[in-house]
């Protein structure tokens, strides 16, 4: 098309997409460059804010690397990832539900015995979690995987320290044949997102800030069941109802609860003042 105008462009762009094979392609192209187009007229963009916005991108490009995600990142604090995930994780209620992955999951825990301590010797006030995985009639899931990770009480993964030990607070559990598992960790702490790169200059240009309630993660998988992505957020944490990345569902906010016992902590193998978790998870058969 050689008369191109402000009314007619989106259209002469649309139509180039008639021969696409795959109707899904078409389809998301037709709608992100409505979307788009829609946006630029909204805002009236400028050469300045466009050039910018492709800075800003670029940028967000340089910052990813094996062991962060800026776009990820961007993603999340823009909403747009826990959208994504309601509609693509829609579940009757009960079923434990799902929340974000977050830039920092690292494949290869190690597979870990009941009981067993993901934190090694990183300092931080000790929690015993437990629980059990069902179905949605109650009935234990035996030989469920938990693959579990969380940040240190001072707010780092050990991918962000040069001096955490590889995979440190990370670990895999398998439920027994009641569908049961328990391990030991220590308390976490709510943490700001990365902040030294462009997405850290956008919440900043907002007013808004980095935090995100203290949480555990968790990916939960069994034979027959769909897997979860899901967090365990502590209650009382003051970012709850401001996470960065809007994470935070209701039904998967809980209690820690506090022990002052050194019998019952020699029994789960802790010092002693310590903190107990139990939160049953509900995976959804596979239709």
């Amino acid at each position: 098309m050689r008369n191109l105008t402000e009314e007619n462009v989106t259209e002469a762009v649309i139509n180039t997409f008639a021969n696409t094979e795959n109707p899904r392609v078409k389809e998301i192209l037709t709608s992100l460059v409505k979307h788009l187009h829609a946006f630029v007229r909204e805002v009236e963009l400028t050469e300045e804010e466009w050039m910018y916005g492709i800075q800003f991108l670029t940028r967000a490009g340089h910052m990813c690397d094996d062991k962060r995600q800026e776009f990820i990142l961007l993603s999340d604090t823009l909403g747009i990832t826990t959208l994504k995930d309601i509609i693509n994780n829609r579940k009757p209620p009960g079923v434990t539900e799902y929340t974000i992955l977050g830039p920092f999951y690292v494949s290869g825990a190690e597979e870990m015995p009941a009981m067993a301590n993901i934190a090694g010797d990183t300092p931080g006030e000790p929690v015993v979690i437990s629980g059990r995985v069902t179905n949605p009639s109650g009935q234990p899931i035996a030989n469920a995987l938990l693959d579990v990770w969380q940040a240190s009480a001072e707010g780092f993964y050990d991918v962000q320290l040069p001096d955490q030990a590889e995979l440190n607070l990370r670990g895999k559990f398998r439920t027994d044949a009641e569908g049961r598992y328990a391990f030991r960790t220590i308390k976490p702490s709510f943490y700001p997102i990365p902040g030294d790169g462009p997405v850290g200059q956008m919440l900043r240009a907002v007013g808004r800030h980095p935090y995100r309630p203290a949480h555990i993660h968790f990916i939960l998988s069994a034979d027959g069941y769909e897997a979860v992505t899901t967090e365990l957020f502590v209650e009382g944490d003051p970012y709850l109802d401001s996470d960065a990345v809007f994470g935070v569902r209701g039904s998967l906010v809980v209690d820690f609860v506090q022990h002052d016992s050194a019998e019952k902590a020699a029994r789960y193998g802790v010092t002693n003042p310590f903190y107990t978790v139990e939160y049953d998870f509900v995976l959804q058969p596979l239709s």
